[in-house]
């Protein structure tokens, strides 16, 4: 069998990886975006070309024999950022587990390096192959030597043969060298001939073959500018061939033949992606053997076909499978209990008919350990099976201790968390409309697996969680919450679609007439919606100053228009048409295609391990991003109503929750007693940043306090308070410096915030809810300054997020207790909805407020705001 060497540029791959990819970070903030792209490039080389030999070179220092030529050779580049200088060891330490050679060598770089290899293994007659995101090396090219280049991203790669390089360039392999001593590289500050761009140099080597056939011919040149240029800059351009010349006699001591490709070291391996947080890669080390080895270890499944109360047992894992994202229509396809008695599945008979799982699952007394306790509530609950005694769910423990972590799936949970092999649902099922339930053989082990994984899982996580002081947040708050979502999401919010369709009329018609006068304020008809047309109308047609242009013509973005408002009439009338489109085609018309058939109402779903902050989102759709400061927007509330005769809509909110929870956590004495007596804090705030008496606050004075409020909880900057209020920046950081000598308490609370990220890397709530924040030490000032406001502003955030959910929990316990005929709806921020019945509407109201009000005690008072009606627009 011939020889196969593989050469990789190492420092060009990882350049290439670095830019290519996002930044990111494991659990512990490493950076790992330029070793994941290197990884994934490295096992697709080993997948692809199966190499018998193979090297990655990487370039010694920033000073090579070249800089003796010239001092200024690669002079411009930029220094090499410390996100990626610092992930450079982490690459080697993969190659030694990979046990792939690589190698740097002082004075040279790693061009010259691969150059000689290929060279020596060409000559004996091997296959050799190069990759690279650097052109120069297609000098090499031979007959025995192919040069793969990365064209987008780092897997994705051009590959040069004689024949594909004649055909690109119309060049042989050492030509290269000579269109680089002619048009330069600007990468490398390699200068050319100054006029000299690619185009004419391919020019002058298709008639002259070299450089030094130019000059010999130079009389031949055609244009007299090009002449004199060429003839002006005869040494730069033998000087800069020089430069660009791969050197393939380099004193290396290794030879082709000490680089055979060694067994892998698994166990270093499997540890490095574990500790990367490369659990996509895992399954893929080693190959179709590794993947083998995870399918074929089996785990003993027994297929039941009868279910007895024996074999549950005071703990198990509960698997519900479906496969649908949208489990409100997913068909269940199966399921697996795991205990210490063995791993069952059931089939999705089993789980929707026998009596025995059913008296099971409502047994709160049988703990179950879930994965997505709310998913399986939901699933159950749609067949009619009430799930009770969800004890620990395995992805809300995952989110509690990594909530930055790029995935909360079961596969890489178990990674994560040295848990068993699963493999991903995307490996078994496919995905999107690809998805397909594979064979009662192959879903019985994939289930299986997953509910013996929830066992094993559940004592690395609780022993995790207790020693963050986090146990008590997942099972006192996450895990009562995950349920009591469940009972909303099934149960569901009534909406009146006739009203729905109404509305969306009269939006129709507003938008027609609005669209007749901006046609009319453009002197022409257009396309109001098509940014180029919209683009030629302000810039070209009422030549409006233009403010950003892109690749394709005039940037039309929102806030270009508005930095354009005072200029024209028609710019408003444009803004308001987009915000009043949007809501027509995505909320009217998007809750339309929402509501469900069989029960006239929507069942949105709540996301519980999702944002850093803690915070519920909602999607499919989303109910808590509905705009109200448009009329038009409030007006959609209208559509809601209760879903039963004789019944009320009930809204309470928390009033300036986040500003009481700052006033609180800072201790500032002049906010806690504002709080205490009161008052208006941005009328207060108005008062101290304006040294004015009450009297004297105009609603400007407190439209800007209100803005230095909020700004200040969510971390903003002097920029960001200028955009905000329209000021300048000096302006800007007057209010917030006049601000936070106001408030000593907050400006300390701001600064110890940040000591304490840099101290520990991450922030807590009130809760214990942790945020993790890598770029506390970042060199980047962009990066750590985002770092810095995010510690200021998570403790605040969180602990409002946290105090809304335990108020959801304490109603819930509440309102079973009180015998009111009630039920929770909606959670939208700090806003909780209820359907009542119309006689006991006063009680709930009284019971709403105090529950909300005493749900956490604070050194402020926590103050609610209640009202009700016939629809969600009247409670308010």
């Amino acid at each position: 069998m011939t020889n196969k060497l593989v050469l990789v540029d190492g420092n060009s791959i990882a350049y290439r990886a670095f830019f290519a990819l996002p930044l990111l970070n494991n659990d512990k903030g490493v950076y790992t975006n330029a070793v994941y792209g290197f990884t994934t490039m490295l096992l697709k080389v080993l997948e692809d070309e199966k190499p018998t030999h193979m090297l990655v070179a990487f370039d010694a220092g920033k000073t090579t024999f070249r800089h003796d030529t010239y001092k200024e050779y690669k002079g411009t580049r930029q220094k090499t950022p410390p996100e990626l200088s610092e992930q450079l060891p982490l690459m080697r330490d993969l190659l030694q587990a990979f046990n792939i050679a690589f190698e740097e060598v002082e004075n040279y770089e790693a061009d010259d390096i691969i150059g000689t290899l290929a060279k020596r293994a060409a000559a004996d007659g091997w296959d050799t192959k190069i990759f690279t995101g650097d052109k120069d090396l297609l000098q090499l090219v031979d007959k025995n030597i192919l040069v793969s280049l990365t064209r987008k991203g780092i897997t994705n790669v051009d590959t040069y043969d004689l024949a594909a390089l004649n055909e690109k360039y119309g060049l042989k392999p050492a030509q290269i060298i000579d269109l680089k001593g002619l048009m330069g590289d600007s990468s490398d500050n390699i200068p050319g001939v100054p006029g000299v761009g690619e185009k004419t140099a391919l020019k002058l080597l298709a008639a002259h073959e070299t450089v030094e056939g130019v000059y010999e011919n130079i009389e031949a040149v055609s244009g007299k500018k090009m002449k004199e240029k060429l003839i002006e800059n005869e040494d730069q351009a033998y000087m800069s061939k020089k430069l660009a010349t791969i050197l393939t006699e380099v004193p290396l001591k290794t030879k082709p033949e000490d680089l055979p490709l060694g067994e892998r070291n698994m166990e270093q391996l499997t540890e490095l992606f574990k500790e990367l947080g490369f659990q996509s890669l895992l399954t893929r080390i080693g190959g179709e053997e590794a993947e083998e080895t995870i399918e074929m270890e089996d785990l003993e499944v027994e297929k039941v076909t009868e279910l007895t109360s024996g074999m549950f047992t005071e703990e198990s894992a509960l698997v519900i499978e479906s496969l649908e994202d949208n489990y409100h229509h997913a068909e269940i396809i199966g399921g697996a209990v795991a205990n210490d008695k063995g791993v069952f599945y059931l089939t999705p008979e089993l789980i929707k008919e026998n009596s025995t799982f059913k008296e099971w699952a409502k047994d709160p007394d049988k703990k179950k350990i879930v994965f997505n306790a709310k998913r399986a509530v939901v699933s159950l609950g749609w067949q009619d099976i009430p799930l009770a005694g969800a004890a620990f769910d395995v992805q809300m423990a995952s989110y509690l201790l990594d909530p930055g972590a790029s995935s909360h799936d079961m596969a890489d949970i178990a990674i994560r968390k040295n848990g068993m092999q699963v493999q991903a649902d995307e490996a078994v099922y496919g995905k999107g409309k690809k998805q397909q339930v594979p064979g009662e053989e192959v879903l019985s082990q994939h289930l299986g697996r997953k509910a013996a994984a929830l066992l094993d899982l559940k004592k690395e996580l609780e022993k995790e969680l207790e020693e963050n002081k986090q146990l008590e947040l997942l099972t006192e708050l996450e895990m009562p919450l995950s349920l009591i979502l469940g009972r909303m999401e099934k149960h569901g919010v009534a909406v009146d679609k006739e009203e729905l369709r109404k509305l969306g009329d009269s939006l129709t018609e507003r938008l027609n007439e609005m669209e007749a006068k901006i046609h009319d304020l453009a002197g022409t008809s257009f396309n109001i919606n098509s940014p180029k047309q919209l683009g030629e109308i302000l810039f070209d047609k009422l030549q409006l100053p233009v403010i950003k242009k892109t690749k394709t013509g005039y940037s039309t973005s929102a806030d270009v228009l508005e930095k354009l408002a005072d200029q024209h009439e028609i710019i408003q009338e444009i803004l308001l048409y987009r915000q009043l489109g949007k809501l027509n085609s995505t909320y009217i018309e998007g809750l339309l295609k929402a509501i469900n058939d069989k029960t006239g109402k929507i069942h949105t779903m709540f996301n519980q391990a999702l944002t850093q902050t803690g915070r519920l989102s909602s999607t499919e759709p989303n109910l808590q991003n509905i705009p109200i400061r448009l009329e038009e927007g409030r007006k959609i509330r209208h559509a809601f109503v209760p879903s039963k005769d004789n019944c009320l809509i009930l809204a309470a909110d928390y009033s300036q929750i986040e500003l009481r929870v700052l006033a609180h956590i800072s201790q500032d004495k002049t906010l806690i007693e504002a709080f205490r007596h009161d008052m208006d804090i941005h009328t207060k705030t108005a008062m101290d940043v304006f040294e004015v008496e009450k009297e004297e606050v105009t609603s400007e004075m407190r439209r800007t306090a209100k803005a230095v409020n909020f700004g200040i909880v969510y971390g903003i900057s002097d920029y960001g308070l200028s955009q905000s209020l329209g000021i300048n920046r000096k302006q800007a950081q007057r209010f917030i410096d006049k601000y936070l000598e106001s408030y000593p308490g907050v400006r300390d609370y701001m600064q110890n915030s940040i000591d304490e990220a840099r101290e520990n890397g991450y922030v807590t709530t009130m809760m214990q809810r942790r945020r993790y924040l890598p770029d506390m030490t970042s060199r980047n000032f962009n990066l750590r300054s985002a770092a810095e406001r995010t510690a200021m502003n998570t403790p605040i955030q969180g602990t409002a997020a946290d105090i809304i959910k335990k108020a959801m929990v304490d109603m819930d316990e509440a309102l079973e207790k009180s015998g009111i005929d009630a039920k929770m709806l909606l959670q939208v921020h700090d806003e909780l909805i209820f359907e009542v019945q119309e006689s006991q509407v006063e009680e709930l109201s009284k019971l709403v407020i105090k529950v909300m009000e005493q749900t956490l005690e604070l050194d402020v008072p926590l103050k609610v705001d209640a009202d009700y009606g016939k629809t969600w627009y009247d409670a308010k």
